[in-house]
């Protein structure tokens, strides 16, 4: 069977795995994100060739974060800001000598969920990543939406709350994301750091007051997101993709946070609003949507 390498590139982390035409991944490497473009691309080639060691790979397919042109040109990267304003595909193609195609990490996340997840057989959805950031794909009678300037899908730009400091805090990426949402927001006000969002998941359950308060604010702050965007594109369901899509405790809180404020919304509380529902495919999704892409052109 054809092979094929997916990367998933992230601002903490990248993943490599080699798939197969059927999307089953039979190895994975990863790294932490370096800082430099030179330390990035060196580390990309070494993953790829490893990789190669267990057989010939048809081509390559990236998903990245930021705004990426159907020629690989990124004109953002998110939060691997090393990246932007480079051609990633013409330089990955003229190290590897393979094919690559570079994908937005939310729409792969997506294509990826409408070839073997949860969203088969559904033309119309919206798909969100919580990660670093807050990723977005919007599709449309089975095809993403990319919009005029390959921007569509930028979720996290959108305004959920006041700050009149800085508006960019009040975005979703600084509201509900996991990393520059959850975890900073209650660095902000803890005495000692937290890393990982399962650490202030066990606290809030164990009964710590700011934890339960940041989880509040971070829920009600997603959610608003969440039904802006239901009431805009009126999708069939809402995937969310992330490590944080496997926590029980996240998805139920989260449904229950928007059956509230749908509840509580006059114009809207007698819709039926699309359902919620985690990812199947967890943090494999954008190496799978990527390397379906050059499936799919064959």
């Amino acid at each position: 069977m054809t092979m094929y390498i997916g990367i998933d590139i992230g601002g903490t982390s990248i993943k490599c795995g080699l798939v197969d035409g059927n999307g089953h991944i039979s190895r994975k490497v990863t790294r932490t994100t370096a800082t430099t473009k030179s330390d990035i691309m060196a580390d990309l080639v070494a993953m790829v060739q490893e990789l190669q060691t267990d057989g010939p790979v048809a081509g390559i397919g990236v998903s990245m974060p930021g705004v990426v042109q159907s020629d690989g040109f990124l004109t953002t990267a998110g939060a691997v800001t090393a990246f932007e304003q480079i051609n990633l595909r013409d330089e990955l193609q003229t190290q590897t000598k393979l094919p690559v195609i570079i994908e937005n990490d939310a729409n792969a996340a997506a294509i990826a969920e409408q070839w073997l997840g949860v969203a088969q057989n559904v033309p119309n959805y919206l798909s969100l990543v919580l990660g670093t950031g807050v990723g977005g794909a919007l599709i449309i009678n089975n095809q993403v939406y990319c919009g005029a300037h390959a921007r569509s899908g930028e979720f996290g730009w959108m305004v959920v709350d006041d700050d009149d400091i800085d508006i960019e805090m009040g975005t979703l990426n600084f509201r509900g994301a996991t990393v520059i949402g959850l975890i900073r927001r209650y660095n902000q006000f803890s005495t000692d750091t937290v890393n990982d969002a399962r650490e202030i998941f066990k606290r809030a359950a164990a009964g710590e007051t700011l934890a339960k308060h940041v989880f509040h604010s971070y829920y009600y702050s997603l959610a608003k997101g969440i039904i802006n965007l239901m009431v805009a594109f009126d999708p069939e369901i809402v995937v969310i993709g992330g490590g944080i899509s496997a926590n029980e405790t996240f998805m139920t809180n989260l449904n229950a946070t928007i059956a509230d404020l749908h509840a509580n919304h006059n114009s809207i509380k007698q819709l039926k609003l699309a359902p919620v529902v985690p990812a199947r495919l967890r943090n494999d999704a954008g190496m799978i949507g990527a390397v379906y892409q050059l499936i799919k052109r064959g």
